[in-house]
């Protein structure tokens, strides 16, 4: 996707720059102080080739989109990648998706190829920044993001602050565990939320399931079990998808109540690839709530990410905005 140049005033405001690295693309955008994208460009990951290849093409996105754009004053630069990252001295610990990403000086790197200042956000975190500026939780003091995809990934923002812990590295909450010596998770523990939860693990429990049962739908085409034919299926009536999607329901609804109990948040925030089915999903986790949270936390509602897939990209970018405002800094 090519830089779309902007058409309304983009020289006559700050705007700052926000990337999303992820294993898949890398995204770049121009943005606002209002959270709008005025411009953005993205290609595939160069993901085997190295770290000095991924930065060149973060380089590449972000000068074809300033060439185009020609913005006057760009406050700074705000970077989101995959973790584990240790934001407080810059340093991607082992980026499992990327190679070369291990213990390797990202934040310094970057600052090297950008004349503006650079600000490193995992993920995650970055997300719900995003939904927090400008997002679900414009408003807000406190919130949870969940990100569910592939695996499962969070952010917590608690008194109007982002919870940062040691080394930047709090809010990995897919790794808290559900179930005692459970399941084997990618992180290496057993039992993981991840390990249940993640569209991966829906995906897996359908192929297994599917494969057990005579009549259903799922997989008779002879096409991939995964979440979104799962999906299909139970809207044609398939008794088994909507079995195993209720299942899902309770397992996020029994994740985010500890959440809840954990961080009182006024919402959880819902993202990534299994939010797309929201509102199929989102009945049964509230009603895992209402029945199991402690009465004090019964009301705390499960909202649909607003951004989509863009909440990381343009939390990025509000990282930005609020490190090069004096007064904003304590919010962070």
């Amino acid at each position: 996707m090519g830089a779309r140049t902007l058409t309304h005033g983009l020289h006559m405001q700050q705007i700052a720059i926000g990337i999303d690295l992820g294993g898949t693309q890398v995204r770049a955008a121009l943005v606002d102080e209002q959270g709008r994208i005025l411009a953005r460009a993205a290609e595939p990951t160069d993901a085997l080739a190295g770290p000095d290849r991924v930065l060149a093409q973060i380089c590449g996105l972000t000068d074809g989109l300033l060439a185009a754009s020609n913005p006057a004053s760009v406050v700074g630069v705000g970077v989101s990648a995959p973790g584990p990252l240790d934001t407080v001295a810059g340093v991607a610990s082992n980026i499992p998706t990327l190679s070369g990403f291990v213990d390797f000086p990202l934040k310094a790197e970057l600052q090297k190829r950008f004349p503006f200042s650079v600000d490193l956000e995992n993920d995650a975190i970055a997300a719900a920044i995003g939904e927090w500026q400008f997002g679900a939780g414009k408003g807000l003091d406190n919130l949870v993001y969940v990100t569910v995809s592939t695996g499962i990934g969070g952010g917590v923002v608690s008194d109007g602050r982002v919870v940062r812990g040691r080394k930047g590295m709090a809010a990995h909450v897919g790794h808290m565990s559900v179930v005692p010596n459970g399941e084997l998770c990618p992180c290496g523990n057993r039992g993981c939320f991840e390990a249940y939860g993640s569209g991966t693990a829906f995906a897996r429990r359908a192929q297994m399931r599917a494969m057990e049962s005579s009549g259903t739908t799922i997989g008779s085409d002879g096409g991939a079990i995964d979440s979104r034919s799962v999906f299909a299926a139970a809207r044609d009536g398939d008794r088994l998808a909507n079995q195993l999607i209720d299942e899902e329901a309770e397992i996020l609804g029994r994740g985010f109540t500890s959440l809840i109990h954990i961080f009182s948040p006024d919402i959880i925030v819902m993202g990534g690839g299994l939010s797309h089915e929201f509102d199929r999903l989102q009945p049964g986790i509230q009603a895992y709530i209402t029945q199991w949270a402690m009465p004090a936390f019964k009301d705390v509602g499960v909202m649909l990410a607003a951004l989509d897939q863009n909440s990381g990209l343009v939390g990025a970018a509000a990282l930005a905005f609020l490190s090069g405002k004096v007064p904003a800094i304590d919010q962070l």
